[in-house]
């Protein structure tokens, strides 16, 4: 099943698969046979499910994420072609000599753009995201950047994550291409995309703080939003030590609702997001098949209006204004 994101990828798939879990650990450990086996097999699961879109991060699993990932297209190199890769750039990770920072100037920018190219064993990659708004960035820059990179065919679309509408404006006065992607944190758990609106001119909205109107300006604009942590770490799907009454209620409910749509409860927190006229591409980042495979239920159930409402006032503890 699949939806355009845009005109431009009309073979984006409904579901994005993060990659953030491949490689094994964030440590300098090599790759084992291990990791390799695992990536193989939820790669391969991934896309007998539909999926054609794969999240990645020049960071993740420092770089063994992407570096797996490349074993897998070096080993099927026929499949290149049927799917969409997309890595983020512009996070320096801590090391002992310093803190971690943001970096967008053109030179870390494409310094990145050869390393990913490198791990993933590929000439292009389909998208590339700005990973984090870098407070020094020069949109000039960014734009001399993706210029070289389109040129260059190392780079055939971009966006950004975590950013609101403001800088997403600001960046597409400069840049030679429109901004595809924008992605951000959302789920049932994390709502205040919603909560933001919904309390507009109460004194409760002042702290529901998301970024008021990013949604609406992507909307607007043709801008993809895919949503990170859309399974919101599993907490409406099992029961969890710490969970809040809230988080309970909604989880039983979550239970409920799985078994009356006869799905996991995985694919009844995606299809919320789903259900949304946003168009939300959630980002499923699990690196164990059978929660992919409980995830990608969503893409076949559509829930009710009524539904819909009974998850998120569950979620958000108290009826609404």
């Amino acid at each position: 099943m699949t939806i355009p994101i845009n005109k431009a990828l009309p073979s984006a798939s409904r579901l994005v698969l993060g990659c953030m879990g491949l490689g094994g650990g964030w440590n300098n450990t090599p790759l084992h046979r291990q990791d390799e086996q695992q990536a193989f097999a939820l790669i391969d699961s991934a896309l007998e499910a539909g999926i054609t879109v794969f999240d990645h991060a020049d960071i993740y699993t420092f770089g063994k994420a992407e570096t797996v990932f490349g074993r897998y297209l070096n080993a099927f190199p026929q499949r290149r072609e049927q799917l969409l890769l997309q890595s983020k750039c512009g996070i320096k990770l801590a090391t002992e000599q310093q803190p971690g920072y943001y970096d967008l100037s053109q030179a870390a920018i494409l310094t990145a753009v050869d390393g990913i190219l490198s791990r993933l064993q590929t000439d292009y990659l389909d998208i590339l995201l700005l990973h984090r708004p870098d407070p020094l960035l020069e949109p000039a820059e960014i734009a001399a950047a993706f210029t070289q990179l389109l040129q260059q065919g190392k780079v055939r679309h971009f966006g950004v994550s975590n950013m609101a509408w403001p800088q997403l404006q600001l960046l597409q006065r400069y840049l030679p291409v429109p901004l595809r992607v924008n992605q951000l944190e959302m789920s049932l758990q994390r709502h205040h995309f919603i909560e933001e609106t919904l309390l507009t001119g109460m004194a409760e909205g002042a702290s529901r703080h998301f970024g008021y109107g990013t949604v609406e300006y992507c909307q607007q604009q043709d801008i993809q939003i895919q949503s990170w942590g859309s399974l919101a770490q599993g907490r409406y799907s099992q029961a969890q030590p710490d969970e809040s009454a809230a988080e309970q209620q909604t989880r039983l409910l979550v239970s409920r609702l799985a078994a009356e749509y006869q799905v996991a409860p995985e694919a009844i927190v995606l299809a919320w997001l789903l259900r949304h006229p946003a168009q939300i591409q959630p980002v499923i980042g699990t690196s164990k098949v059978e929660r992919l495979q409980a995830a990608v239920q969503a893409q076949h159930i559509s829930l009710s209006r009524q539904h819909w409402y009974q998850l998120y006032i569950a979620a958000r503890g108290a009826a609404l204004p």
